[in-house]
């Protein structure tokens, strides 16, 4: 919410000297935090100029300039620069006439950007200043012709401080409403709020203004919700006046779209301005209709199957059977809340305005603007919830301002549905908001404080009995009610003590190995990436599946992306995702890696609870666990992604390229990290190469794959060949790893290394054969690794060689060469019956 301080001033005393600072730090000490500061940035002299006289001539570029003569200050006086009265200007616009009152920005005067003005020699003159346009001056977008101040209803004398004049001089604060406090997006909310904080006098904008009544001959209106959502009618409160003779081709004042621009809304026309002007005020918001458009009375109800609207954006809209409208005799004229209706708008020949303030359900309106993705300032202050009691006092404050601005002439005839249930009282215990707060409050503190914020505070038997006010519906328990106390009475008077945890507590066994999973991950150099947890209907069937066989998908009921609507099966289609992104921007080389939540319904179940439980009070044990029940199995997974090369090219070594071994190295981080030992075994997915997947098990059961793309995908997501994956079940290793890591003694004899090369079928699995030798070699092998694959000249054909690096060591004495023989011997020989293996000679 941006707030020009002019604009507060009227509702709260400011005292003299109060800059920006001061201001954001009031209402930081109630709990508005700060966001930003609002100015014209401009600098003068920025004066008042009357057009004497221009001559138009034409350029060699084919642009025709205007040689103007500007009165800037009255005659015989200096203008406020320093020079003469009359200024020799080149301008480009052709829209103003001899006798405009224009904008002059004079030399030494500065423009948003910044943007200097000086004297300075163009087409053949020196032009001695600038005449502004609306764009230049910060009031407007329009950039296409110089601004007339007729335009503004604007006439001041030649060198009036232009600046002051149109309200550039004003200035707002920027401050972050929470959605609990949609009373603060008005300045009515924010001044009453900045006179808490400091104690300043407030004067309410909505008792100044007597609120529209229901007249003898009232204008029709009916409230008929036959389908109300939770049982909530939609519209509470519905109040109309009627302003005649209205001429909305006048201009706007000039210090109305001041603070417009200011608040963060263009000027459009007089009518509009003021709606939205009053909204801001008072926070209601406000529609105008234009009356003789109308057919017959107004009926608000829900929309019919099939119906359509076309909303003032020029857009039909397919209307759903929750949509609130506001309809005449004819059908829907307006999405109530949201947006109008193109059949009634006011425009151009408009003269007689019919003004709606009304109350509408806040679920209603937030389902309505995100359903047909039309978020509004009307939506945003509905949502949020809007004082019932100030609908009355805006629909006044347009017509009278309607009437002052617009010429128009206030008819009688008005109406007023006032349906707004009545606020219940909330108990406050004597020493709740001491006990809850932690600091001492007397009772007088705590019903000054209540009363303060529009409370009606009575004193009861055991505490008080306070019913809120009706701009704050958030106020519905006796929690809220010590929190309102805390913030007025000041949180500087809330000790800064830091609770003592109680012992024994600490992260749980998985939160350990999860993080430090991440840990290691990112040590061997891989960086952590968040992918959105969204894919389509293809990814899921393709990642999530190994064979093709289909498999189910979680659908999201309002997907943010209607083309990724589904919660993902796996992790790579988002790592892939990110690889190309990442690619398309230079970055060549990658080792990305993610932990994340995967979703893996079961087939033909659906999910989700039968009926959500309100919000405002908590679900019983049943709800909670049919809510429960309705989520499908989310295991967290770890996703890992290499391509590119690992360790660049440098001085007499060659670059190494990612390929499948990184991809098995990575999952033995994982599994190390987690206590876990990993086997691997020839495995097949269709989202994989053939021939270079692996399966991933832990204590014999699967937990994911590993190995490099198939080259059809890369292709298509316009990646390298070779993209090195794995995927995880980390979940599944914690619960398969030991729970306690057992630490070796580290080896003080001497080890005897020696090298087995075997010779196997191309189609045996290199890990059949270690295990086998492994077994064989006996207890005296400390460690075995493939150190070579060989497949070529001097092999039989079909074959490959295998060479293992061994090493051997007994903890009791040093062994002797030929004990290691026969051990590597014996290895050799198990794997010669297992596999076929051969020692190759």
């Amino acid at each position: 919410m941006r707030v020009p301080l002019s604009w507060l001033a009227e509702y709260v005393d400011l005292p003299p000297g109060t800059s920006l600072d001061d201001v954001h730090a009031a209402l930081v000490r109630v709990g508005l935090e700060e966001e930003d500061v609002h100015t014209f940035d401009l600098q003068g002299p920025i004066v008042v100029g009357e057009v004497l006289e221009f001559v138009e001539e034409p350029q060699t570029n084919g642009k025709t300039i205007r040689w103007c003569q500007v009165r800037v200050a009255p005659e015989g006086e200096q203008a406020a620069d320093g020079g003469d009265a009359v200024h020799g200007i080149v301008c480009g616009a052709r829209n103003f006439f001899v006798g405009d009152k224009v904008v002059v920005t004079l030399p030494g005067s500065v423009l948003p950007g910044p943007f200097p003005i000086a004297a300075r020699k163009t087409y053949g003159h020196v032009s001695d200043g600038m005449i502004a346009s609306a764009k230049e001056l910060g009031l407007g977008e329009d950039h296409d012709g110089i601004l007339r101040l007729s335009t503004l209803g604007v006439d001041a004398p030649a060198g009036t401080d232009a600046i002051a004049l149109l309200g550039l001089d004003d200035a707002a604060v920027e401050i972050n409403v929470t959605p609990d406090r949609g009373y603060a997006f008005s300045i009515r909310g924010v001044a009453r709020e900045y006179a808490h904080a400091t104690g300043a006098v407030y004067r309410d904008p909505a008792a100044q203004v007597p609120a529209a009544t229901a007249s003898a001959d009232a204008f029709p209106v009916e409230v008929r919700d036959e389908a109300p959502i939770r049982g909530r009618v939609g519209a509470s409160v519905f109040a109309t006046r009627i302003v005649r003779g209205v001429d909305p081709t006048r201009p706007t004042p000039a210090w109305m779209v001041a603070r417009l621009k200011l608040a963060g809304i263009r000027s459009l026309s007089l009518p509009v301005d003021i709606t939205n002007y009053v909204m801001l005020e008072l926070g209601q918001p406000i529609h105008g209709y234009d009356l003789d458009a109308l057919q017959g009375g107004i009926v608000v109800r829900r929309a019919a199957p099939g119906e359509t609207l076309e909303t003032l954006d020029g857009k039909v809209r397919t209307l759903h059977a929750e949509d609130l409208l506001i309809t005449d005799d004819r059908g829907a004229i307006g999405l109530a809340g949201v947006m109008g209706g193109a059949s009634t708008e006011i425009g151009d020949a408009t003269t007689n305005v019919l003004i709606e303030a009304a109350n509408f359900d806040p679920v209603s309106i937030a389902r309505t603007a995100r359903r047909h993705k039309l978020p509004s300032e009307a939506s945003k202050r509905f949502e949020r919830g809007v004082d019932p009691a100030v609908a009355g006092a805006a629909a006044a404050r347009v017509a009278q301002l309607l009437v002052d601005l617009a010429g128009g002439v206030a008819d009688e005839r008005g109406s007023l549905i006032h349906e707004a249930p009545a606020r219940e009282a909330i108990h406050l215990p004597d020493g709740f908001v001491t006990g809850l707060i932690g600091v001492e409050y007397t009772a007088d503190e705590v019903h000054d404080a209540l009363a303060e914020i529009g409370g009606a505070v009575a004193r009861v038997e055991g505490g008080f009995d306070v019913v809120p006010p009706s701009w704050r519906p958030d106020l519905t328990a006796n929690v809220d009610l010590a929190e309102e106390v805390a913030r007025l009475l000041g949180y500087d008077r809330i000790p800064s003590v830091l609770p003592v945890a109680p012992p024994g507590r600490g992260l749980t066994r998985a939160q350990r190995v999860r993080r430090g999973v991440a840990d290691a991950l990112a040590a061997a150099g891989g960086t952590e990436v968040l992918a959105f947890p969204f894919v389509t209907e293809a990814e899921n069937a393709l990642y999530g599946s190994t064979d093709g066989s289909p498999v189910a998908s979680v659908r999201l009921a309002n997907a943010l992306d209607a083309t990724v609507p589904f919660l993902r099966r796996s992790l790579i289609p988002g790592l892939v995702g990110v690889a190309r992104r990442n690619l398309s921007r230079g970055s060549t080389d990658l080792d990305v890696y993610e932990l994340g939540l995967v979703f893996l319904p079961e087939a033909g179940r659906a999910y989700g609870a039968a009926e959500l439980p309100v919000g405002w009070e908590r679900p019983s044990d049943a709800v909670l666990e049919e809510l429960n029940d309705g989520i499908p199995a989310q295991p967290r997974h770890v996703g890992v992604l290499l391509t590119g090369d690992l360790l660049p090219k440098q001085p007499g070594r060659a670059a190494e390229p990612a390929g499948i071994a990184d991809a098995l190295d990575a999952v033995r981080r994982i599994a190390h990290a987690a206590g876990a030992e990993v086997e691997f075994a020839q495995g097949a997915h269709q989202a994989m190469h053939p021939g270079r997947t692996a399966e991933v098990r832990v204590g014999g059961q699967l937990v994911g794959y590993a190995g490099e793309l198939h080259p059809t995908l890369t292709a298509e997501a316009d990646l390298p060949r070779v993209v090195a994956v794995a995927e995880v079940d980390l979940d599944a290793i914690i619960a398969l790893a030991s729970d306690s890591v057992e630490a070796r003694p580290i080896g003080t004899l001497p080890a005897a290394t020696q090298d087995l090369s075997l010779v196997v079928r191309a189609d045996v699995p290199a890990a059949r054969v270690a295990a086998a030798v492994r077994e064989g070699a006996g207890e005296l092998l400390e460690q075995l690794q493939l150190v070579d694959d060989y497949r070529g000249q001097g092999l039989p054909e079909g074959s490959k060689s295998l060479t293992f690096a061994l090493r051997f060591r007994a903890g009791d004495r040093t062994l002797t060469a030929a004990e290691a023989s026969d051990a590597k011997l014996a290895g050799a020989a198990l794997a010669a019956e297992r596999t076929g293996a051969a020692i190759r000679e």
